[in-house]
């Protein structure tokens, strides 16, 4: 276990990405969210057949590595908590500062697992 001192404390290493690694990270995590994953993962290679492409699993890949990231890192899945339940503030400013804060978040969390 590994700690980032800007982020704090890690539940687990960040998995490779791959789908094993992935499905064994979100287990440790967030284990409800076991049969999401592995119905978009069964859309997204269904339509990489469709396509002849593998943008739609890469783009499943990255989804799940930075869902993955999130729940992996307290604070920020905190954080995350916090600007998804602001986003029904009645105060028009406040449900924008969440969005603001949701996206910050988000692109932290992408970022980290983009290296």
């Amino acid at each position: 276990m590994s700690t980032l001192p800007d982020h704090g404390h890690e539940l687990i290493p960040r998995p490779e990405h791959t789908p094993e690694a992935l499905r064994a990270a979100l287990a440790a995590v967030a284990p409800g969210r076991l049969a999401e994953m592995q119905a978009t993962k069964d859309e997204a290679f269904a339509k990489a057949v469709e396509w002849q492409s593998v943008s739609p699993v890469q783009s499943w890949v990255l989804r799940w590595a930075r869902d993955i990231e999130i729940a992996r890192r307290p604070h920020l899945s905190a954080r995350f908590e916090r600007a998804q339940s602001g986003l029904e503030d009645e105060d028009p400013a406040l449900a924008e500062q969440a969005l603001r804060e949701l996206t910050a978040v988000l692109d932290e969390a992408m970022k980290a697992v983009r290296g």
